[in-house]
């Protein structure tokens, strides 16, 4: 018996690598696809902001409120969708919530006012707020622990790689200024809109909602994976408890709340109002704003999946959240006081490859702790609390710039709440590992 277990050992390590390729292989892309259409449906607005400002007469605070209003309606209706998605599954979930947005993304060609802006705005947060939490409730029961942080990292390359996409795209699309009637903005929403619609239809009849239902893993990979995500969950339900209500109970859930809250201020104060800074410190058209604004998520998109796969590697995960943290804090202080177009976009380059850095090391420490239900709701608590941040960041730069008429003061303030974030992520603490 002893060498047939022992090759048993041997092979383990091998077994495991095929079955994370292969579910990296048949899920991570897509999910990324679906990643950059609801990204891009939600910072989409800092380029139409650059016409319909001017043309709804909007100031910057109501500008910057419409903006951020977006995180009201994904906070309230966050921890009930992931609840919903984890009853129903994420495919038929998935689906309705994207085709849901992409009409309310699209309907947002027919604004004609403060209130219809921010009626619209809120809607389109309601909708969107169970798809993020929900795919990272999904890459939880599918793969396993040690294989979490890269695994959410590429995924999450999509939100800046929709920056580099939908800067561009963004900026063309202004370009259509006045055809068939239509000012360039309100093609912008009109035409970004579809793709969700459709891509919704594609995950109802494509998306496998658990892995005993995945055909194309054999029956040794799907046994081996089944056993080890259980044996996870029973871990983890052991220490902390699985039903809705053990992820209140947790303080560490809270405090992983905060940071995601300075991460998420930073991530869309700059999205929001980036086209617009470039624009007040250069005389460039639209399109070349939407080139020029795509250069921080390309670095970005590097970074974090760097960045991720190192905190696999040496499986720790604080210091490979707070690190980027305070480097992007750093930048954004000194940003703050540049006055040419060159050195702001390499200080927000730094900025937004901090950010986005953060977050599959960031990912990884809620999946430890929760398991089951509480799993949900743990991660629906934090995504939701944390996006409070993306109503906080867009909000106060717009409220700082009305008074003031400089983007220095909502910088310095964004840069605050991230160095906040990286303090508050070296105080979580694990039974092991992070310890």
């Amino acid at each position: 018996m002893l060498p047939i277990d022992s090759a048993r050992c041997d092979a383990q390590p091998a077994l495991e690598a095929v079955v994370v390729r292969t579910l990296t292989w048949r899920l991570v892309p897509f999910l990324f696809l679906l990643y950059i259409v609801a990204y891009l449906d939600r910072i989409n607005l800092g380029f139409a902001a650059l016409q319909m400002q001017q043309q709804l007469a909007f100031t910057d605070a109501v500008y910057g409120f419409g903006a951020g209003v977006f995180f009201a309606g994904y906070f309230f209706f966050q921890v009930p969708s992931n609840l919903v998605l984890e009853r129903v599954g994420a495919r038929r979930w998935i689906a309705v919530l994207m085709v849901t947005w992409g009409i309310i993304s699209a309907s947002m060609s027919l604004v004609g006012g403060a209130r219809s802006f921010y009626t619209l705005r809120f809607l389109l947060g309601a909708a969107e707020a169970g798809f993020f939490p929900g795919v990272i409730l999904y890459l939880k029961n599918w793969f396993p622990a040690q294989a979490r942080a890269r695994t959410v990292a590429r995924f999450m390359t999509a939100a800046p790689l929709s920056g580099v996409v939908g800067g561009p795209l963004s900026g063309a699309l202004l370009g259509l200024h006045q055809r068939a009637g239509l000012a360039g903005w309100r093609w912008m929403f009109l035409l970004e809109g579809i793709p969700a619609i459709v891509l919704g239809a594609v995950v109802w009849a494509t998306l496998v909602d658990r892995p005993e239902l995945a055909g194309w893993l054999s029956g040794e990979q799907r046994d081996w994976l089944q056993q080890t995500l259980q044996e996870e969950r029973s871990e983890t339900a052991a220490s902390s408890g699985a039903g809705a209500l053990a992820a209140f109970r947790i303080g560490r859930i809270w405090i992983l709340a905060l940071v995601y809250f300075g991460l998420n201020t930073v991530s869309y104060g700059m999205s929001m109002w980036l086209p617009n800074l470039i624009k007040s410190l250069s005389r460039v058209s639209n399109l070349a704003i939407g080139v020029l604004s795509a250069i921080p998520y390309v670095a970005a998109a590097v970074a974090m999946v760097v960045v991720g796969l190192h905190s696999d590697r040496s499986g720790e995960r604080r210091w490979h959240t707070a690190a980027p943290a305070f480097a992007g804090a750093i930048a954004l202080g000194f940003a703050a006081h540049t006055i040419s177009v060159g050195p702001a976009i390499v200080l927000i380059s730094v900025a937004v490859l901090g950010v986005f850095s953060m977050m599959g090391p960031f990912w990884s420490m809620p999946t430890a702790l929760l398991s089951g239900t509480a799993a949900a709701a743990g991660i629906a608590l934090i995504n939701s609390v944390g996006n409070l941040g993306g109503f906080f960041g867009p909000y106060i730069i717009g409220v700082v710039r009305t008074s003031t008429g400089q983007f220095q003061g909502g910088l310095l303030m964004v840069a605050g709440a991230l160095a906040v974030s990286g303090a508050l992520a070296l105080t979580v603490k694990f039974g092991r590992g992070d310890a």
